[in-house]
């Protein structure tokens, strides 16, 4: 399975607005999503499932891949990596999923699947950490397969 996590772009600041839920991209960040966006659409499997934050950011960061996505109240900016993991259906889903979503469980999730440990690893805005799980004799290995980050693609 592989597991595409991506963090929304570049937002407003949580003093411009009422509820964090509705924060939106800044320009910069609205140039950043469609950056990715393009690199991914290049990379992703058709069958890829988008699951989306309900945040108003990854809504819009989502949007520019322009294609179908799936609102997960699981991938909110308070979820967890449980709920990440049990969302995405780690490691068992047959199709590549897809996460658009927030730190710090994005960071969480990928340091989890890479080392074991519950450690607070940074994933930059707009960026996309791309692991994939296979198994060798028997034992689940979890292979980062690539981070980009807009200034990269």
């Amino acid at each position: 399975m592989d597991l595409i996590l991506w963090r929304h772009a570049e937002a407003l600041e949580m003093r411009e607005v009422q509820d964090d839920l509705d924060r939106a991209l800044t320009s910069k960040g609205e140039r950043q999503a469609q950056r990715v966006a393009g690199w991914l659409n290049r990379q992703l499997p058709a069958s890829t499932r988008v699951m989306v934050s309900p945040a108003r950011r990854a809504q819009q960061t989502a949007a520019a891949l322009d294609r179908k996505i799936k609102t997960v109240p699981a991938l909110a900016p308070d979820g967890t990596v449980e709920g990440l993991l049990h969302a995405t259906r780690w490691p068992d889903a047959r199709e590549p999923v897809l996460v658009v979503g927030h730190q710090p469980v994005l960071g969480l999730a990928a340091a989890y699947l890479l080392s074991g440990q519950a450690q607070t690893w940074a994933v930059r805005k707009a960026a996309v950490w791309w692991l994939r799980a296979r198994e060798r004799d028997g034992v689940l290995q979890v292979v980062l397969h690539a981070v980009v980050s807009p200034e990269l693609v």
